[in-house]
This record gives C-alpha cells, structure tokens and sequence, in this order.
C-alpha cells in the first residue's frame, strides 16, 4: 500500500469511528506476523447479521472535509484537524484489496459534505457503482444518505447498497438548531421517507415481475448523538419510536456524545460518553422493538428518565407491581416476556414446555430463566411466597444486593485465579 494512501486511511478510518450506525467492535488484537487475522488494521470495524454472524466492514470516509460547523462534530470547518480525501478509485481499489486478503466482508461509507450534497452524493454513487458493476463485488455495503441530495441520487444508489442510513444527529429539531444551525430535521425526514416508499414499491412489484431489482434489502438506519442537548430519555425515545413506526427502520442507533469541543453551546462532560445512558436506551429500544413494550409504557411525563441503577424492564416491572405475580403455568407468552428475568428465549421455551407438565423451580432455571431476578414477579409449582409480601423498594433492595454479592464473588474467584 502507497504511503499516501496509508496516511489517508488512518485519517478517514479515525474521522468515520464516531459514526456507530453499523455496530463497530472495539478489537485491538494486532498480526505479529505469526498468526492469522488482524482485528486493528486501520477501517476495520465489525457488525453483525441478523442471523447473528459478525462480519467485518473496511468503515471510512471518502473525506472528511465538510462545509458545515456543527458543534458536536470532529469533521466540522472550524476545527483544526488534518483533512484528506480519497478518490473513487482508491476507495474502490482498497476495498477490493482488503476483501481479497480476507480482511473484510464488505463496505461501509459515509462522507463529510464538500460542495453540495449532490456533489457529494454522486461520488458516493460512483463508488459504490463501480464496485457493483466493474468489479462484481456481491459484498456487503451500507451506504450513507447525504442530507438534501436529489431523490434520483438516493434512488440509483439504493440499486446497489444493501443498506442506507442517515443521521438524525439531535433528537429534537430544537437541539439540532442549537448546535448545527444549518441543518434540519427535514433533510433528514424526506429522503427516509423516499426510500421507505421505494422498498416498499420494489417488493409489491417483486411479486408480480421477477426479475425486479433488489433496493436497500437490509433497510435503513439512523443515529443520534446523546447527551450533547438537554433532551430527556422521554424525547429521545419518543423520537425513536416515531421514526421505527413512520419509516419502518431496522435500527436507531444511540451514540454518547465524546466531548471534543470548547463550544461554549455543549456540555461539559468529563473525557468518556454517557456509556450507562447510552446503554440504558439500547435497553428500552430492545424492548419497544422485540418485548412488545409501548414507548409511553417506559417513558412518559410522569417518569421521563430512565434509571441508571437497574434497567428499563426491572424499573417498569417494580411501577406496575399490580399485574405481578405472573403465573408461569397459565400467563400469555406477551406477559410471561416482560417478567424480569425471563427473555425471549426463555419465554418460548416456558410456554413449549408447560404443555406437558406444571414447572417448578429447578426447570425454570434449566430453561434459563434467571430465577433470583424473576422469583419475585412469578409463581410456578412449587413457589415458596407471594409476590404480595414485599414493597417494590424491598424488591428493588434485594435484586441490587444479588447482582453486588454476584459482582463481588465473581472478582474474588478471579483474585483467586489469577
């Protein structure tokens, strides 16, 4: 690899890590040359599949140039870093090269914008396109949307991405106003819509004509940064609800927001995101997205922050002690599966093995049910109190002083192993 082409990659590899919408691993494991494989090569970043097969994407920037000063930002105009760019070509040839050396199993690009968004846009299009077309590369590529680019744009790279994505950036418009005065949510919302309207389209005519192509199979995405604003947890997830249910989204992605301003308009943070937040509202939109919860159940005026201290489901479980205890042998899989404790899985298999017997204690631990957490919010063959007998603050007291004494004796047996 040419010198120049190694010093953009570092540069336009780093710029592009502040965009988590494709689930980037944290591997530092580094090739000594006595092995095989190299988690650090610079770019690489991992995602996973639906099926839950974790692949490796080549994730950069074609530039991080960029007309626009959004605050919260490391690409922004004003800020003084080191800029480059890539040309289609090299974009191309190092995504070809990676992928013949087994590096990686696709592509993941995204642009500052240099210009205008049509500019930008079609150079993203030209890549991806020669890729597809010159090279028959059937990799894996997620491409980003820029923010006000032409509808034709959007439309002939959805031909050849398998997913799209554009940043929401702020949860509200209010926010976004704030810190990048030039942008609007409108940018964001038109070419969501678009999109969604085209994958729609191209399936209902799949049906009927074959030969048909494929446009964003694996859907679209958006991301929001955290933290930088004063939106509460309620706006944050009201917004993702809105956008999961108006443009059918496969995910929301929540990044903490990484101090690397002096802007007087963000906060001061110490040197690490909101990782327990930003973990925390990964909780609640797993269970708005395969739990059945309702956004309003978890968040809504009257609790509009989560709780750091134990997650979304035990919080909501411990508001609502009315519809507990569940009854394992006889309770709908719907609510058998907000049971602290009990998760998917779990939940079908309780429901496929009660068909041939009462459960007790023991089974439900063997299904996987993590019984400490679940006892006090079920009641099964052979359960030895009433739910009734305990306070919610009880409840909460002894689940946190299980986790701490859990906590505690799992470093103490690794004092003792190492």
């Amino acid at each position: 690899m040419a010198e120049r082409i190694r010093e953009k990659l570092n540069i336009l590899a780093d710029a592009a890590k502040y965009d988590v919408s494709c689930s980037s691993g944290g591997g530092t494991r580094k090739n000594d040359n006595k092995g095989l494989g190299d988690s650090h090569s610079s770019g690489i970043c991992h995602t996973y599949t639906e099926d839950g097969r974790c692949v490796s994407l080549l994730k950069i920037l074609l530039t991080n140039h960029c007309i626009f000063d959004c605050a919260y930002c490391v690409s922004r105009k004003s800020n003084d870093i080191e800029r480059a760019a890539f040309t289609v070509d090299e974009v191309v040839s190092l995504t070809m090269n990676f992928y013949r050396r087994n590096y990686i199993e696709g592509l993941f690009l995204s642009s500052g914008i240099f210009k205008n968004a049509d500019f930008t846009m079609e150079r993203l299009l030209r890549v991806v396109k020669k890729l597809r077309l010159e090279e028959r590369f059937n990799g894996y590529i997620h491409l980003k949307t820029i923010p006000g680019a032409s509808q034709e744009l959007i439309m002939e790279a959805g031909l050849y991405a398998d997913r799209m994505s554009i940043n929401l950036e702020m949860p509200t418009q209010a926010g976004l106003k704030l810190l990048a005065p030039d942008k609007s949510h409108d940018d964001v919302i038109k070419p969501l819509g678009y999109v969604q309207k085209r994958i729609v389209q191209f399936k209902d005519e799949k049906k009927l004509i074959k030969s048909i192509p494929t446009f964003v199979p694996a859907g679209q995405s958006t991301q929001m940064v955290i933290g930088a604003t004063p939106e509460t947890d309620k706006d944050i997830m009201h917004t993702a609800a809105a956008f999961y249910k108006n443009f059918s989204l496969k995910r929301v992605y929540y990044s903490g927001y990484i101090p690397i301003s002096n802007d007087s308009r963000m906060p001061i943070l110490g040197s690490q995101p909101p990782l327990i937040r930003e973990n925390r509202l990964y909780q609640t939109d797993w269970l708005m997205r395969f739990y059945g919860f309702d956004v309003n159940e978890l968040l809504n005026d009257a609790n509009p922050t989560l709780d750091i201290d134990m997650d979304p489901k035990l919080s909501w479980a411990l508001r609502n002690l009315q519809l507990f205890p569940v009854d394992i042998n006889v309770a709908a899989y719907k609510m058998i599966i907000r049971v602290p404790g009990i998760g998917v899985t779990s939940a079908l298999k309780i429901v496929q093995a009660r068909k041939f017997g009462r459960l007790r204690i023991d089974q439900l631990k063997k299904i996987g049910v993590a019984y400490n957490r679940a006892k006090h919010f079920i009641v099964c063959a052979d359960t030895p109190y009433q739910l009734k007998d305990y306070q919610g603050t009880q409840i909460k007291s002894f689940i946190m002083a299980e986790s701490q004494s859990k906590y505690l004796k799992s470093s103490t047996q690794q004092l003792i192993l190492f």
